[in-house]
């Protein structure tokens, strides 16, 4: 039942991970879906509890769950005793899921990602750990992938941040780094009142740049990665398509085109069939 509660979630608020993940093993999707259901529950806790602090008592609440207590409430919720029977089964360091609720507390508020440094470090800490946490369910557990993780996650988390730009700007959040955004002279107050000018395009410019420096950088790197690593690394296939489509003339960062389902699911299915094509 709690499998498949994660399977259902996954496959409504996360279907890149979910289609990758039906490229793992059957005998791994199981963990997979409950590992991606529980970034699931934290990313969305803004959307849910529209408040910080009921935003505060989520994340605290998941916190608990990880450290051994609300032992019953973990039993009752799917996604909880999915995750922690993964924990077990998988041996899944605590840390780095700690520190994925950690980063993700950011979401709650109104203030703005200070600087590069500062975007990255979030990025590593949710779509890097995940991309680890992932390889360690598929069967890593003595190889280390975090040089190759990191770069990867950082390349797809700037390109699905700039894709949500719209909605973070309607919430009055900034995930575009302020100190990107005042090189350029890109002001806050234009981008909360939808205006995409000509500054706020070159800020937009150098971390689509950045981003593809890290895609570079883990292209590099899958080469030499595990086989049994790649299901973990497809949604990555879909971030050089993104920024191309960012790349184009008419592209307006309030009105971001997305490439269609079709297109996500093929870019993913190629990738898998040649290793090259995942950040190719």
């Amino acid at each position: 039942m709690q499998d498949d509660h994660c399977q259902k979630l996954v496959r409504e608020a996360d279907k890149d991970r979910f289609l990758a993940a039906l490229f793992a093993p059957a005998e791994r999707r199981a963990a997979l879906f409950a590992l991606y259901a529980f970034n699931v529950e934290i990313a969305r806790v803004r959307e849910v509890a529209r408040e910080p602090m009921p935003g505060e008592i989520r994340l605290q609440w998941w916190r608990d769950v990880l450290g051994g207590e609300r032992a019953g409430e973990a039993k009752a919720h799917p996604v909880a005793s999915a995750l922690l029977d993964t924990i077990e089964r998988h041996g899944l360091p605590l840390e780095p899921l700690l520190a994925l609720i950690e980063a993700r507390s950011f979401d709650l508020y109104d203030e703005p990602m200070a600087g590069l440094g500062e975007l990255e470090g979030y990025a590593r800490k949710t779509n890097s750990a995940l991309i680890e946490g992932a390889a360690r369910i598929l069967g890593n557990a003595q190889n280390s992938i975090a040089d190759l993780a990191g770069h990867a996650g950082i390349a797809h988390a700037t390109a699905g941040l700039l894709l949500a730009f719209p909605l973070h700007a309607s919430r009055r959040q900034l995930f575009v780094p302020l100190e990107t955004l005042t090189r350029y002279g890109a002001k806050p107050e234009d981008i909360f009142a939808g205006k995409a000018t000509v500054e706020l395009r070159s800020a937009f410019a150098e971390l689509r740049l950045r981003a593809r420096r890290h895609l570079a950088a883990a292209g590099e790197l899958i080469a030499a990665a595990p086989d049994t690593v790649l299901p973990a690394l497809l949604p990555l296939a879909l971030v050089r398509p993104m920024l191309d489509f960012m790349e184009r003339s008419a592209y307006d960062p309030f009105k971001p085109d997305e490439l269609p389902q079709w297109r996500r699911q093929w870019l993913m299915w190629r990738a898998s069939k040649r290793r090259r094509r995942i950040a190719g």
